[in-house]
């Protein structure tokens, strides 16, 4: 079997939904390594060079997952650009410190589900190519601008006529808020929440509404990032 070839930057993937997603949103393998029969079952999409058949055994060797799919390939990573401040169209999500790489990629997942095209992320939020990220987006991460930068800067972009959204345990009901437009919404990491340096520029702070009964803490971030979506972009 060949070796990977010596480049930077790049990222590999796994699964037929995932491999073919890139595929057909127009990034191309570097390389590509799979069974015989996968090959022939996808020869349709597969018109370009470094495609190498593989056995269960070699793809053992090479996976990342405890049950190896029929398919992994190697892409350089897309170059997606930080969005300019000023010119924000829809809503943009904004990931303050998401750690854990499960979170994140079923935050990218439930984004593309509601329509989001655009992420942002902190400089300490786990790398949305990191290869248990992408599996988690099931396919959903070519369809995203996912960038990364310093929040405060950016935030400090924004005009005074844009909505900055932030998740909090004290904030605006959103049974009862306004639904944004071209507006921001910013969910805070894992364990912390929004950190102080980003949470001052929330004009909008807003929460998910606890039952009377419960005595949970907190919700998790993932499943936060899907109640607020549906609330605000369900048509």
């Amino acid at each position: 079997m060949g070796k990977f070839r010596k480049q930077h930057k790049m990222f590999f993937a796994e699964g037929s939904i995932n491999v073919l997603d890139f595929i057909k949103g127009g990034l191309l393998p570097v390389e590509l390594f799979a069974k015989s029969s996968w090959i022939e079952g996808n020869s349709k999409y597969l018109n370009f060079e470094n495609v190498e058949s593989v056995s269960e055994k070699e793809l053992n060797r090479i996976t990342a997952l405890k049950n190896p799919s029929e398919v992994l390939a190697v892409f350089n990573l897309p170059e997606n650009k930080i969005p300019l401040p000023s010119k924000i169209n829809g809503l943009t999500l904004i990931l303050d410190d998401i750690k854990d790489p499960g979170n994140l990629g079923t935050i990218i997942r439930t984004a593309d589900w509601f329509g989001v095209k655009e992420i942002i992320c902190s400089p300490q939020t786990v790398d949305a190519f990191n290869p248990k990220v992408v599996q988690a987006t099931m396919g959903s991460l070519k369809r995203l601008s996912i960038s990364y930068c310093d929040l405060g800067d950016w935030l400090s972009g924004i005009g005074d006529d844009t909505n900055i959204y932030g998740a909090v345990l004290n904030g605006e009901s959103i049974t009862e808020t306004e639904k944004p437009k071209n507006d921001v919404l910013i969910i805070g990491s894992e364990a912390h929440g929004i950190s102080d340096e980003v949470l001052k520029f929330v004009n909008k702070p807003i929460t998910i509404p606890q039952a009377e009964q419960s005595g949970a803490e907190s919700l998790n971030a993932s499943i936060a990032t899907a109640i607020l979506l549906y609330a605000f972009l369900e048509s």
